[in-house]
């Protein structure tokens, strides 16, 4: 029996059996041209076609990024400017089935990331109906650059969303190809989870993604547009002009004044490994966002979150959003001593954790002014430890009801369902450390793919990750995560109330009503983004 086999519209592709021999994977197609040279830059172009029957037994080249992230990726491919391909795991016996589609998009603080993680490997989701996709899309300056020039290259007088408009090509390659798979190019599903969220989010706000999916899942980051949550997390964007501005300064610190001097640089000096941050944000706290990071455009991303929801601008899709226990500066009790101990260093996009009295007040007051002291009395400390309590306690209690509110506005112009959960199932460490349900814990639970194997998981781990694996299937086939023997996840309605999800699968308050009077006052002093 020779190697199963599908038609693209560059030429037919050869994948190999997995595992379970009932799904085929097709690793490392190319779904645009390379955007090297004169295409450095530019949006992604159609992929030349080839000649004859392309193996796609091994993933692509990850995209430029810096060497000691690429390292903690856990895969093992090259690292080259050619580097927007994509993987199909599927089962179908032929593409008359037209199964669900998923299609995932990694997070890494738009600097860090490839399709080919093993975390995202899509076995177990095709063998449960699914047809999965994974993809790369440009990192850091590759994607994220702009300047006066560059704008003035483009017909749309646009710069800096290189990585979106990849992401944007790899839908309509999916859109284009994926019946040839089996997948069904009505029912897409985009997913991701941190920047992978945040790009979810910029997608069903970007006219140029209409039509190109009908489902989203943002696992962490979907905020209200008067958090200022949003200015550093992975929903932070720039404006077109700081972003130029921007852009020059970083040309002219690696040596090049022009858009032709930047693309005759080899790629590996344009890798900063000392992630440059987005200071001139204020985001109310220490934190700043990364610098490379989407534009508004005008084009791509014609408004902010605001103005979107407002005007109901954005596509309307189905959506399931959430966040975590462990993740926004919120840690477990157990881990406290530990952080104390140890040597912090803040990343770009990453709360700041509070983890003593001193940091909690200071934090406080920069970040609530006025509404200081009623804060701190909503979540009160007189002692370093009951401090650190505190503070992730609030930063939980911010999520939940930032994420309701944004529910309520999304709601307001959309038909679409919509579902928002609280994932609290704290995961066993890959480095044996202690549990948590930290930034992107779910992830190994929706696709099944233990860190380590499923060796290091408990049947309690195996048997939550067979109930979350079932709702994020049943939502990419139907928009609705319920099925049947599962527990009943309702759709979000308005009310204060979140689905949660891990520890217990129940309906729970965001929060008493005290603090979610304090936090809807809060926001509505804030700037709308």
């Amino acid at each position: 029996m020779g190697r199963p086999t599908a038609d693209t519209e560059a030429g037919p592709v050869e994948g190999i059996l997995c595992r379970d021999r009932t799904v085929t994977v097709y690793r490392g197609i190319p779904y645009a041209a390379p955007p090297v040279g004169d295409l450095r830059w530019r949006p992604p172009q159609p992929p030349p076609a080839w000649e004859g029957t392309r193996r796609a037994d091994r993933f692509g080249p990850m995209c430029p990024q810096a060497p000691t992230e690429a390292a903690a990726t856990g895969v093992d491919v090259p690292m080259s400017e050619d580097c927007l391909n994509l993987n199909i795991w599927t089962g179908a016996g032929c593409r008359e089935e037209r199964r669900p589609v998923l299609v995932w998009i990694y997070g890494g603080g738009f600097r860090e990331g490839t399709g080919a993680n093993p975390r995202y490997d899509g076995e177990n989701l095709a063998r449960d109906g699914l047809v999965v996709v994974t993809f790369n899309y440009r990192l850091g300056a590759f994607g994220f650059l702009a300047t006066p020039e560059l704008s003035d290259e483009s017909a749309h007088r646009s710069s800096g969303n290189y990585g979106l408009l990849d992401c944007v090509a790899a839908l309509r390659w999916v859109r284009d190809n994926i019946a040839h798979f089996g997948g069904d190019p009505d029912r897409v599903t985009i997913a991701g989870q941190s920047a992978g969220a945040g790009m979810v989010n910029f997608l069903a706000m970007s006219p140029l993604a209409a039509g190109l999916f009908h489902r989203a899942i943002a696992q962490s980051h979907a905020r209200y547009a008067r958090d200022p949550e949003l200015r550093y997390l992975s929903t932070s964007y720039r404006v077109l002009a700081d972003a130029e501005s921007a852009g020059d300064r970083y040309a002219r610190t690696h040596g090049a004044s022009t858009a032709e001097g930047l693309r005759s640089l080899h790629w590996r000096k344009l890798v900063d490994g000392h992630h440059p941050v987005d200071a001139s944000v204020d985001t109310g706290s220490l934190t700043s966002p990364p610098l490379f990071r989407p534009v508004l455009d005008g084009w791509a991303l014609p408004a902010g979150y605001d103005e979107t929801y407002a005007k109901g601008l954005q596509n309307d899709v189905d959506y399931l959003t959430g966040n975590n226990l462990d993740e926004s500066g919120a840690v477990p009790g157990t881990m406290v001593a530990a952080l104390r101990g140890g040597r912090r260093t803040v990343r770009p996009g990453s709360p700041a954790v509070n983890l003593s009295l001193e940091q909690h007040v200071a934090a406080a007051r920069r970040k609530f002014g006025v509404l200081a002291e009623e804060f701190l009395r909503l979540y009160p400390a007189a002692s370093d430890d009951e401090a650190a309590r505190a503070s992730s306690r609030a930063a939980r209690d911010n999520s939940r009801i930032s994420t309701c509110l944004w529910g309520a506005e999304w709601i307001r112009h959309a038909t679409g369902s919509l579902h928002t959960y609280f994932w609290t199932h704290r995961a066993p460490a890959p480095d044996g450390g202690p549990r948590r349900a930290g930034h992107g814990s779910e992830i190994d639970y929706v696709f099944r793919n233990p860190a380590g194997g499923t060796g290091a998981w408990t049947e309690e781990d195996r048997a939550i990750a067979r109930t979350v694996s079932a709702y994020w299937t049943n939502f990419v086939s139907t928009g609705d995560p319920d099925g049947s023997g599962l527990p009943p996840w309702p759709a979000f309605s308005g009310a204060a109330t979140v689905m949660e999800i891990g520890a217990r699968f129940r309906t729970v308050p965001v929060s008493d009503p005290a603090r979610t009077d304090f936090w809807n006052r809060f926001f509505r002093t804030q700037q709308a983004w």
